[in-house]
């Protein structure tokens, strides 16, 4: 069984199996609505979830496309324009916070 609190619409809002103050209602744990906001929570978990990683594959695209120049397997202006303004600005931005890297903890550094 399920305590759940609903906004005005009626979706809820928070279901715990615990009572709290808030509850307005309790359903059986099979009922469509505490489903429906199960699976409201997985989603939003995996697209969080995937955000992070598309912040740490950023990072990953980054290095690569500096170590492709620098060995000469790419040049920097095979890239089209609007690719070569972020690198420029990352490469600033990076630039100016190299001086912070004590600062940063980055697990990825510990494997190198």
């Amino acid at each position: 069984m399920y305590y759940v609190q609903r906004n005005a619409l009626g979706h809820i809002i928070r279901a715990d199996k615990a009572s709290y103050p808030e509850a307005e209602d309790f359903l059986v744990e099979d009922h469509p609505d505490i489903l429906a906001w199960m699976a409201r929570g997985t989603i939003e978990g995996r697209l969080q979830q995937l955000r992070q990683s598309d912040m740490e594959m950023i990072r990953v695209l980054d290095d690569l496309i500096q170590v492709l120049t620098s060995k000469g397997v790419i040049r920097i202006t095979d890239l089209p324009e609007a690719a070569l303004a972020k690198l420029k600005t990352r490469n600033e931005v990076r630039g100016e916070l190299g001086g912070l890297d004590h600062l940063v903890d980055d697990p990825d550094d510990a494997l190198l």
